[in-house]
């Protein structure tokens, strides 16, 4: 069995263009928040976003992932009108700035809020909830939006209470499948979905393990996958646990480079899309592969 494998043969379509997920994409990530956990602040004014925007389209991202809610643990709630405002400038800033071919992503499980971005030109629902608030899978429905359904249990305030499974593995894939068919009931189009595995939500050490290194059995699942474990706690764990002095305590932004292996055993297993805060270093390991793959196959 070669090392390489092909990724899924999987597209995604919004409005009047498409994305290939056959190969890999790096989907940068814009907080315009000021509380999130590694960048909370540093891009929350619409000219450092462009900037910030500007530095990862020209680093390899086709996907740019914009949030205006923290969702660590236990972070506060934002009221529907500030996670607009933060929001919906920025998307229009891009559009104006960069036109249509950057893919724009709105992390976002409001409807409200994501109506006014697809307004606003973006493309992609990233939803950590799956589309669970009141008139999301509706909305998501009517506006024939590619969403990416993300698998986790209660809420950011909760959620770590709950990371408690019989097989971590079989338990994602088992919720995962049921959210899946229960969009689709509300009319969600199955073509539109791409699916999280939900890595730093609801799920401790072990089950990250877990995971990560059987991730391909969500393949199972028949759709396209995106893969976020940018600088989060796992990555702080696993360094910990090296017994490495130099790397042991590592603060979130310089866990870049633990990120961008687990990037790497992603693709490995079929994930097409990787979120990112670190897109240069992250589409370095990304050349690398696709190269490989294509030598591989020939």
């Amino acid at each position: 069995m070669s090392l390489f494998q092909a990724l899924p043969d999987y597209n995604i379509s919004s409005r009047d263009k498409t994305l290939d997920l056959s190969i890999p994409h790096v989907m940068g990530i814009l907080n315009v928040t000021p509380d999130s956990f590694s960048d909370g602040g540093q891009f929350n004014a619409v000219d450092k976003a462009i900037q910030h925007c500007q530095k990862m389209i020209n680093e390899g991202a086709t996907i740019i992932d914009i949030g205006g809610e923290s969702t660590r643990p236990n972070a506060d709630a934002v009221v529907t009108s500030d996670e607009m405002h933060r929001v919906v400038p920025v998307v229009q800033a891009i559009r104006q700035s960069f036109g249509n071919d950057i893919w724009l992503s709105i992390d976002t499980s409001n409807p409200a809020v994501m109506e006014a971005a697809f307004e606003a030109g973006a493309d992609i629902w990233n939803d950590v909830r799956a589309l669970k608030r009141v008139g999301a899978a509706e909305l998501a429905a009517k506006l024939d939006i590619p969403v990416m359904l993300m698998h986790m249990r209660g809420e950011p305030t909760t959620m770590n209470d709950l990371a408690q499974y019989d097989n971590v593995i079989d338990d994602v894939s088992t919720e995962l499948g049921a959210r899946i068919d229960e969009v689709i009931s509300i009319g969600v189009k199955r073509e539109k979905i791409i699916i999280d595995p939900g890595f730093g939500f609801a799920k401790n050490y072990e089950h990250h393990c877990a995971l990560l290194s059987q991730l391909s059995s969500l393949q199972s699942l028949g759709l396209p996958m995106m893969f976020g474990i940018s600088r989060k706690r796992f990555l702080a764990e696993v360094l910990t646990k090296s017994g490495v002095q130099a790397v042991n305590t590592m603060q979130a932004v310089e866990r870049d480079s633990a990120g961008m292996a687990a990037g790497i055993f992603a693709l490995q297993q079929g994930a097409s899309i990787i979120r990112t805060h670190n897109v240069t270093m992250m589409q370095q390991a990304v050349a690398l592969w696709s190269q490989l793959s294509e030598y591989d196959r020939h």
